[in-house]
């Protein structure tokens, strides 16, 4: 017969204190998994727990913490924040970001990664002709733009975070740089989950980069081997050749990426694999219908809740 308690107050008798201590560690644990993820509209209370504090996303009512946004609430340490569906993207250290190069300035770039600011890429964090790592010189510095100029996307890895919340990049791996073959698909970042890898190549022979910043990158599969790389595929704006086939595949799961964000679902590689699977009885254009986008991401979530 199993005996459960709702506060260790009602535990009858006496008890050793070390179990009691971990009746209380115990309860705080599960009060905070259930606040973690849960959904919150502006104005909802998320706790009366006057052990919490809160944070941004929420607002002091009285006795209770309500929140100020349309979002998922998060717990750290007993401050409870609220992030908003729609809301810019907030870095973390060691993210996988794919941005858009806007500004070449004095030894550092600018780029656009769906944040509050705009990030920064110094010299010194890319890797240049050669793919090894070197001190960068005064002619490195006049070929910044041949290097990456603006309106060029590349994918990169959040290296720094400044005291301002500022982000900082680097592409010092081969796996890294200008991106090429494909297109873009823009998302709420809160859709993406983090998994091991970012980087995909699904089995009908499509590259996915699912940048955690909202910016997702879809192309013809591409091989990232370090012996393979050249200067050229690293720095090179034009664009490989395309078959018919291929650029149906991408633009499909593009499309399949976008049903997905329309039903609001996880993007993930199981998502993005059973909603392609899914999508196979349709035209690639119908999938730009919202009924049918529905149809496909309610398919996809369907199995892969089965597996």
């Amino acid at each position: 017969m199993e005996i459960t308690f709702s506060h260790p107050s009602q535990i009858p008798g006496r008890i050793d204190a070390a179990f009691q201590s971990e009746i209380n560690r115990l309860l705080e644990k599960n009060s905070d998994d259930v606040l973690e993820g849960k959904i919150v509209s502006p104005g909802d209370i998320i706790t009366d727990d006057e052990a919490f504090m809160r944070g941004f996303g929420t607002y002091k009512d009285g006795e209770v913490i309500r929140s100020s946004v349309a979002g998922s609430v998060s717990v750290l340490n007993k401050l409870i924040t609220a992030s908003s569906f729609r809301g810019r993207y907030n870095g973390e250290i060691g993210d996988v970001v794919v941005a858009r190069i806007t500004e070449v300035s004095q030894k550092r770039w600018k780029v656009d990664v769906n944040s509050r600011q705009d990030a920064t890429i110094l010299l010194s964090s890319v890797i240049l002709p050669g793919g090894v790592q070197r001190r960068k010189s005064e002619s490195d510095e006049l070929k910044m733009r041949h290097f990456l100029s603006e309106g060029d996307l590349i994918v990169a890895e959040v290296q720094t975070i400044n005291s301002e919340n500022g982000l900082g990049l680097h592409t010092r791996s081969t796996k890294y740089g200008k991106l090429r073959n494909g297109q873009l698909v823009k998302v709420p970042s809160l859709l993406v989950q983090r998994s091991r890898s970012h980087f995909l190549v699904l089995s009908c022979g499509v590259s996915v980069i699912l940048g955690l910043n909202g910016y997702i990158w879809v192309s013809k599969c591409i091989n990232t081997e370090s012996e393979q790389i050249t200067e050229d595929m690293i720095f090179s704006s034009k664009n490989e050749e395309i078959t018919d086939v291929e650029r149906e595949s991408v633009v499909r799961v593009a499309n399949c990426v976008r049903a997905l964000c329309v039903a609001s679902a996880p993007i993930n590689e199981t998502n993005i694999s059973y909603a392609y699977d899914a999508s196979l009885p349709y035209e690639t254009k119908d999938l730009l219908n919202t009924q049918t986008a529905y149809s496909v991401a309610k398919e996809a979530l369907a199995n892969s809740s089965m597996v």
